[in-house]
């Protein structure tokens, strides 16, 4: 089992009804929960495989994905085209397991440890996003076109520089997952601490 994939950005335009400094934005950040059962660290984490999201061909423990929009002020000027605010609209949203009633005491102080690392886990993966959103509004506000009076050149130069830093957070992403879910890893190490009270 293992934590989830990051969802792709969705890297929408929409015209930006009064420009923005940069950096004055914040994340909208939701933490949704799906249901498990059992009394024992072993039973939870059972509960967890035949629970938790789908991701590809398996389920995960828990899932970090977000929704991307922008507000985007095109200014045609002089021939050209300059990207004048681009304000990011950024909801992350964190999945994570929460066990149904009350838990037997023996058995609460070890999911504890084991859900608060593995939300640990998922808000680097968060931070990761927040990084992203940050790289793409320090390319994007002041970006220029020439002999681009209809801001349809700009466009396509946006884009294309977006999904270098999209490609690059992803790898980001994955690259913390190999580390953190390898043999003695910490999510494994959580794992076996639930599983057998270590």
């Amino acid at each position: 089992m293992r934590t989830g994939l990051r969802a792709l950005c969705l890297l929408a335009g929409l015209a930006a009804s009064s420009p923005a400094a940069a950096g004055d934005w914040k994340p909208v950040e939701k933490i949704v929960t799906y249901a498990i059962s059992g009394r024992t660290g072993i039973e939870l984490y059972r509960s967890i495989g035949e629970n938790g999201p789908k991701i590809g061909v398996g389920r995960a423990i828990a899932y970090t994905d977000f929704d991307l929009k922008w507000s985007r002020n095109y200014v045609p000027e002089r021939g050209g085209c300059t990207l004048a605010a681009a304000r990011p609209h950024l909801v992350i949203t964190y999945r994570l397991p929460k066990p149904k009633g009350t838990l037997p005491p023996e058995t609460r102080p070890r999911w504890k440890r084991f859900i608060d690392g593995i939300e640990k886990h998922e808000r680097v993966h968060g931070a990761l996003i927040v990084e992203l959103v940050e790289q793409i509004e320090a390319v994007s506000v002041g970006l220029r076109t020439e002999n681009d009076p209809k801001c349809r050149k700009i466009r396509a130069e946006l884009t294309e520089k977006l999904a270098a830093l999209s490609q690059e957070q992803r790898r980001k992403s994955r690259e913390f997952d190999r580390v953190e879910m390898s043999q003695g890893g910490n999510v494994q190490q959580l794992v076996l601490a639930l599983v057998n009270g270590g």
